[in-house]
């Protein structure tokens, strides 16, 4: 006996379902009912076969597309602990970012950032969290210089200061900024020396960005569901959404 084909099979169960359906008094057409499953049917076989071809081009398989859904659908718990934080104490969102000072994107994403902390402090949670990538030199020394601010009670203002100096970061601009924001000087040296300790403190935010999905900069966290695709818009709906 030869094989049915998927068709064949869904057409057969249409025309049990449309069978049993007018036994039990159905008005329904039978015939307009098979041809609408065939039709719907070979609409998601057409569908599956792009969506197929275009993981093949990705070099992906179905599990691995799979896991990389469940990974963005899924919504992590990411502890504040001693980050930078800025806005709402019972926020409607909690934005989570992980970012670095010599990524020209994280530099480009700054000033949209400075403008949500100004238009809705008493929406919005900001909590920032470093991940200096291994391939900028002076990512670190800037995350240092912004975690001395931090004791200083100053790290959003150093962060928007610094944030235009991606291409120039150093020693001589650290100190420039902080002097712009009004840090004192000599306990910023102190606090901002990249020792042991520090390496720790901004480890500790990019295993964690690790743990979670981060995979470059700027990676954004919206209620703890990753947003590949963040912008000032995004932050908007999903504002009016939670009201």
């Amino acid at each position: 006996m030869k094989r049915l084909s998927i068709a064949a099979m869904a057409l057969c169960v249409a025309g049990l379902v449309a069978c049993n359906q007018a036994s039990a008094g159905g008005s329904m057409n039978q015939q307009a009912r098979i041809d609408q499953l065939e039709k719907d049917f070979n609409q998601v076989k057409e569908e599956f076969e792009v969506l197929k071809y275009a993981l093949d081009k990705r070099g992906i398989s179905i599990e691995q597309a799979k896991a990389e859904m469940e990974a963005d659908n899924k919504v992590w718990d990411i502890p504040v602990e001693d980050s930078p934080v800025f806005g709402a104490e019972n926020p409607k969102l909690t934005i989570v970012e992980f970012t670095e000072f010599q990524c020209p994107y994280c530099s480009r994403i700054a000033p949209t950032m400075q403008e949500l902390n100004k238009k809705y402090p008493n929406e919005i949670k900001f909590v920032y969290k470093h991940f200096p990538l291994s391939f900028h030199a002076n990512a670190r020394s800037a995350a240092a210089a912004s975690i001395a601010a931090h004791k200083q009670g100053k790290f959003w203002e150093f962060r928007y200061a610094l944030a235009p100096h991606s291409r120039e970061l150093g020693d001589s601009i650290y100190v420039e900024v902080a002097k712009q924001v009004g840090l004192n000087i000599e306990q910023f040296e102190k606090d901002r020396v990249l020792d042991d300790a520090m390496n720790a403190r901004i480890d500790k935010d990019f295993n964690l960005g690790a743990q979670v999905g981060v995979q470059g900069t700027p990676n954004f966290y919206i209620n703890g569901k990753r947003q590949d695709r963040f912008s000032a818009e995004l932050v908007e709906k999903l504002l009016k959404e939670a009201k």
